[in-house]
């Protein structure tokens, strides 16, 4: 079926990243999917509603992708989730600094892309700088910092997911996947579904679930639409660091750079929030209320460019789909990144910052 409907895997791995960025757009607008307001809320407004909606999400991602690695035989350990030496400093380092960079801009790449499409232009502003101060740390000025922090601890360990740890003592691999899995999704759903507050908000609990499946969605399109044997496609799923930056790229460059999964699926999230705030009567231009709104939005974006591309990926590249792969790194990116934000809503909300 799919030869007949694209001529070579990887027009339907774009298609399917457009496709996959439309519904997470769609979902994300209505639910109001985002880590920073559900820690938010946690902290400060005692509603746990939108920080048990990532909990789902983080669950399913990794019900999900590891059944579907099972399945599949997707190799999800080849991934830069699981590096061999594990740059701890760089990784700790560069989650707090999104973190608080997340807090600044009032929300990380991800919401950042939703809201635009709704007509907040802040968020365009962002989104700028985010590119920008990502490709200032892969390969531009800060590339030589970015290399010295990551070399100065590099954590050579026998294996780059939690899985591979238990196989070392003798458990079976498929065994030690399932048993990790399980001791990470049930106490999250568990704990998630335990609040009558957020079993009564389906927005929310659908939300979270719908897109855990799309990480898990993202990982098939790469690895099985995306399967070429000359040719195959970088196995990825949904992260926006350095999509960004390549959207960015794309945008000046399209004749001399090629369309990559990332691309398509920022694509898609803005067309994808743009119909659903236009359905829903949520469309409408917003600016800064003026200059020092703006200087915090302009800081917290590079902030979350340059942090996110040391972590090795955001709230989302790291916190769903890096964690889906069971990789040792992501519940060390997201303890940082989860840092970094209560010291940048502390910072936001001192009355110093008003």
């Amino acid at each position: 079926m799919i030869n007949g409907l694209f001529d070579d895997p990887l027009q339907a791995v774009l298609w399917g990243g457009l496709i996959l960025g439309l519904l997470w757009g769609l979902v994300a607008q209505r639910s109001r999917f985002c880590l920073l307001r559900g820690l938010e809320h946690y902290w400060h407004q005692d509603d746990g509603r939108k920080l048990r909606a990532f909990a789902i999400a983080l669950a399913t991602a990794v019900l999900a992708t590891q059944a579907l690695g099972h399945s599949a035989e997707l190799a999800l350990h080849q991934t830069h989730y699981q590096p061999r030496a594990l740059p701890v400093i760089a990784i700790g380092v560069g989650g707090v600094i999104f973190g608080f960079g997340m807090a600044l801009a009032n929300g990380c790449g991800a919401r950042s892309l939703v809201l635009l499409g709704s007509g907040n232009l802040r968020s365009l502003v962002v989104l700028l700088v985010l590119g920008i101060g990502a490709y200032m740390a892969m390969s531009g000025l800060l590339a030589g910092t970015r290399q010295w922090l990551g070399d100065l601890w590099r954590w050579n360990l026998p294996a780059t997911h939690w899985p591979g740890l238990l196989a070392g003592v003798g458990i079976a691999e498929p065994l030690a996947r399932l048993l990790v899995s399980l001791l990470i999704a049930l106490p999250l759903l568990v704990w998630s579904l335990s609040s009558a507050a957020l079993r009564r908000s389906p927005a929310d609990w659908l939300g979270g679930l719908l897109i855990g499946l799309l990480v898990t969605a993202g990982w098939w399109v790469t690895g099985v639409l995306g399967a070429d044997d000359f040719d195959p496609t970088p196995l990825a799923s949904f992260t926006f660091i350095a999509p960004i930056g390549d959207s960015l790229q794309y945008l000046m460059l399209s004749t001399g750079t090629a369309l990559r999964f990332g691309v398509c699926t920022v694509a898609g999230i803005l067309l994808g929030s743009l119909i659903a705030a236009l359905a829903g009567g949520d469309f409408r231009w917003q600016g800064f209320d003026g200059p020092a709104q703006m200087r915090r939005y302009l800081l917290g974006g590079w902030l979350m460019g340059v942090g996110g591309v040391l972590a090795l990926g955001c709230s989302i590249g790291q916190g769903l789909t890096g964690f889906s792969t069971l990789a040792l790194g992501s519940p060390l990116a997201l303890a940082a990144i989860i840092l970094g934000t209560r010291l940048g809503l502390a910072r936001v909300k001192s009355p110093s910052a008003h």
